[in-house]
């Protein structure tokens, strides 16, 4: 069976990322979204290979509220490259890859994002020191969203 909150973050990431289809298969199951374009709501159909599963009415489209309006505190910020799930270390009884204070550069990990089933190293991208660790381990996280500030160096 479709777990379907995974399958309303695809729908999710669909909208935000104007995407109008999306096809996903492993070794038990398919998943195709389709949707039209801007404005029309989005009409995922899941197929389980190969018999087809009913297929999922989709999420009400919510408005988003608007961002607060922030200083610029003159940080760089690290945002996430995707949605999915942050962790700050390897394991749970690793050390995380980054601490308050740590001075980075563009290749440093930072962290792991894990998408279906799947960890990711995310590098920093730029140097500095570490300001502030906007993010909890285990806290689901969306694409774009600000995980780190830094002090450029």
């Amino acid at each position: 069976m479709v777990d379907l909150k995974k399958l309303r973050e695809l729908v999710k990431l669909m909208a935000t990322n104007d995407l109008t289809e999306l096809d996903l298969q492993d070794e038990t199951e398919r998943i195709t979204l389709k949707r039209g374009g801007p404005g029309t709501a989005a009409e995922p159909v899941v197929v389980a290979a190969p018999a087809p599963v009913a297929a999922v009415a989709p999420a009400p489209a919510a408005e988003a509220p608007a961002a607060p309006v922030e200083e610029d505190d003159g940080l760089l910020e690290i945002t996430s490259p995707m949605v999915g799930t942050y962790y700050a270390s390897s394991s749970p009884d690793a050390k995380p890859f980054i601490a308050l204070g740590d001075t980075i550069n563009a290749e440093t990990v930072v962290c792991l994002v894990e998408a279906m089933k799947v960890f990711n190293e995310i590098p920093a991208e730029i140097s500095g020191t570490i300001e502030k660790i906007l993010v909890e381990s285990g806290q689901a996280i969306e694409f774009g969203q600000i995980l780190f500030k830094v002090k450029p160096s």
